[in-house]
């Protein structure tokens, strides 16, 4: 197997204050001690990314977005557009995320763009993909990971995929409890992988890192990452508890995916 850093990202969602946001990212970049064995991502709510960084100062840890406008600038309104992010310390943002494409309403199209738009930007993009129940249980879930893995990356170049990683995410066990056997998501993985190599080439599928992100948990995060084609965690709900998460972060490097 091909020498993969582990990436861990912890995604905030709409949860946190100012207060227990900032004592969170101190708490992670404290008990943080990797030896630059995984690399490490927190994407908080928009509202707090410059204190944040701050909190983060002289720590491994990525600052995150968990989302972006693909415009520059203009009349957007609500929308962030990315050199703000920059201006903010951010490194890595989220594309595709199910809670983007299902309750928000974002379609392939504009998933595309927002990670055409963050890697033209010379940030990292994690692009998030993955089934529905519905769709999983109709034997769907190779097909829909492959339509929204092209779509996603269609016009990325070779070049750019070294700044690309695939958060799978198998929306029905997203804040559910579920969690797909360490088995199935290796499937789904390999076969991501392989769609990566038919896209680009076998190098590039070699180096890829395709992350799991449904409900990774202390208690499952070593069984999951003892995988060789799960190279990490998408991370939310144990993402917000400190302990819980550096326990994640431990397994990825006890792992050495």
């Amino acid at each position: 197997m091909t020498n993969r850093t582990p990436f861990v990202g912890g995604n905030w969602k709409m949860n946190t204050d100012a207060t227990t946001g900032n004592a969170l990212a101190r708490a992670l970049a404290s008990g943080l001690d990797t030896s630059g064995g995984v690399e490490v991502a927190i994407y908080p709510p928009f509202v707090y990314l410059s204190s944040i960084s701050q909190s983060l100062a002289g720590s491994d840890i990525s600052l995150g977005a968990q989302d972006a406008y693909h415009e520059p600038s203009g009349a957007f309104t609500g929308e962030i557009s990315l050199d703000m992010l920059k201006d903010c310390g951010v490194r890595s943002v989220l594309t595709g995320h199910s809670e983007r494409r299902h309750v928000i309403g974002e379609n392939d199209t504009i998933v595309n763009k927002k990670t055409r738009a963050v890697l033209a930007s010379g940030l990292q993009v994690v692009l998030c993909i993955g089934e529905t129940l519905d769709q999983r249980e109709s034997g769907k879930t190779d097909a829909i990971n492959e339509h929204q893995t092209r779509a996603g990356l269609e016009g990325v170049s070779r070049d750019q995929l070294s700044r690309v990683v695939i958060a799978y995410e198998p929306v029905w066990a997203i804040g559910t409890g579920k969690t797909a056997t360490p088995e199935d998501a290796q499937n789904a993985h390999a076969r991501i992988r392989e769609l990566i190599a038919t896209m680009y080439d076998q190098n590039a599928a070699d180096a890829i890192r395709i992350i799991y992100g449904g409900s990774m948990k202390p208690g499952n995060a070593g069984e999951l990452m003892a995988m060789p084609d799960i190279d990490g965690g998408l991370i939310g709900g144990a993402s917000l508890v400190s302990d819980d998460f550096l326990s994640i972060i431990r397994s990825s490097v006890a792992q050495g995916v």
